[in-house]
């Protein structure tokens, strides 16, 4: 027991041993090099220190775009709703640790305490309000407090639904509404605790309001914690308004986060996190369309028919009804937000395309992630190399100054997005004369 804590505490502090390659885009495209996997041995442990931004500190965006601090002095903001006046709800929320009860459980705290990742949750939604246009909200209030880790949101008519850790709730909704009371009104349960390992929830709602699509994290990295605690899980499920039923809608999706509709084909988007701990390359996130029905491999294979050894038993059936995604996104990269964009502010290079807020993750060396990345889009299918398009969240030191994680498009057509250790809401605004907001 002894030996094993001092490998896990070696391994922690010097961030493993293996080296992953040093090309900031390895990993990504429609058809990416997969390595082969590496197991036994440390695992690579090397989250960044959270230490914040300085006073006149921002991340960087490229030529003929500004940065703004649209919304500061929030606490772990996660995921953002634009309302249709302009108004931006922001979920706050953040890993509460629980009592570690292994050796693993030990390091995971460890490594989310040094990322800024933990810490009694907020559990509420602020209300960001720039009433006079310049592009940074004078406003910013509570608007729904006593919720139980809130993250994704989304309005159909006048209600607002929320998607809790473990329950989407709803809220009567009024243009220009501030604040809301109560805790809302539950619609349908999400599979929450005891272990609740991949906590965050995301909504989207059906162009026509009909549906609703709210994404499930898995309970483990590879089911090692039971398939029967997998239930619902490292899935997307769909909920038909307005009194059900709730049905899975596509599965074998380890932790999906970001949903959205992209505006040519009208398929639904999702980022998705992968395993970890069969190397610094393997596996790379991913975003990609959904199928109804459509099975994505996890966890008894990755990208396509890539079989994981390590699950056992294994499911050759399942394996071969895997689908490939439409397009790698890097290992360890924690691809969390996507937002298509459907404004048409940014010059035309961008129109179609979709931004990516990759939060950085702690299994790989170098660190990868901790950015904003676009990726174009023609006739609804990716297209051309990737972009950094917002970064510099990372010190000369390779401490994080900020992780981006959800990206919306505002009113105004600029990009907005959560950082969730800066403790801000960045707005980035082309800096074309027409554009009202730019500075």
């Amino acid at each position: 027991m002894r030996l094993m804590l001092a490998a896990g505490l070696a391994a922690f502090a010097l961030g493993g041993c293996s080296q992953g390659s040093s090309d900031p885009f390895v990993g990504f495209g429609a058809k990416p090099t997969l390595p082969e996997p590496t197991t036994g041995g440390l695992p690579t442990l090397n989250a960044r220190k959270a230490v914040g931004w300085p006073a006149a500190g921002q991340p960087t965006a490229p030529a003929g775009f500004t940065v703004t601090r649209f919304g500061s002095g929030l606490d772990h903001p996660r995921w953002l709703l634009v309302l249709p006046n302009g108004d931006v709800l922001v979920s706050e929320a953040t890993t509460e640790t629980k009592p570690a009860k292994s050796i693993e459980g030990w390091i995971a705290n460890a490594l989310q305490r040094k990322a800024g990742a933990t810490g009694p949750s907020p559990n509420k939604i602020v209300l960001l309000r720039d009433a006079d246009g310049d592009g940074v909200a004078e406003m910013k209030t509570d608007f729904a407090t006593g919720l139980k880790r809130p993250f994704g949101m989304t309005l159909v008519g006048d209600t607002l639904y929320v998607a809790n850790d473990d329950a989407v709730v709803k809220f009567p909704y009024a243009h220009g509404q501030i604040s809301v009371t109560g805790a809302g009104e539950k619609v349908f349960d999400l599979p929450g605790g005891p272990i609740n390992h991949h906590w965050t929830k995301n909504i989207i709602a059906s162009p026509d309001g009909s549906k609703l699509y709210v994404t499930v994290g898995s309970n483990s990295n590879i089911g090692e914690n039971g398939m029967e605690n997998e239930t619902s899980r490292a899935a997307v499920l769909e909920y038909s308004l307005p009194a059900g039923p709730v049905r899975i809608y596509a599965s074998g999706l380890r932790n999906p986060n970001g949903l959205d509709w992209e505006p040519v084909t009208g398929a639904l988007w999702t980022a998705v996190n992968e395993r970890d701990m069969i190397g610094d390359d393997l596996v790379p996130d991913y975003m990609t369309s959904l199928k109804d029905g459509g099975f994505y491999g996890w966890p008894y294979s990755y990208y396509g028919q890539n079989v994981d050894a390590r699950v056992k038993p294994p499911r050759p059936d399942l394996v071969a009804k895997a689908i490939a995604p439409d397009y790698a996104l890097g290992p360890h990269t924690a691809s969390l937000g996507l937002a298509f964009y459907k404004a048409d502010a940014f010059p035309a290079a961008y129109r179609g395309g979709v931004f990516i807020g990759q939060h950085g993750s702690w299994n790989r060396n170098p660190p990868n992630g901790y950015r904003v990345v676009f990726v174009p889009f023609a006739n609804g299918k990716p297209t051309g190399p990737p972009q950094a398009f917002l970064t510099g969240f990372l010190d000369a030191k390779n401490q994080a100054l900020g992780r981006p994680v959800g990206v919306a498009v505002d009113k105004t057509g600029a990009l907005l997005v959560a950082d969730d250790v800066g403790d801000i809401v960045w707005r980035v605004a082309s800096s074309n004369a027409s554009d009202p907001t730019a500075k």
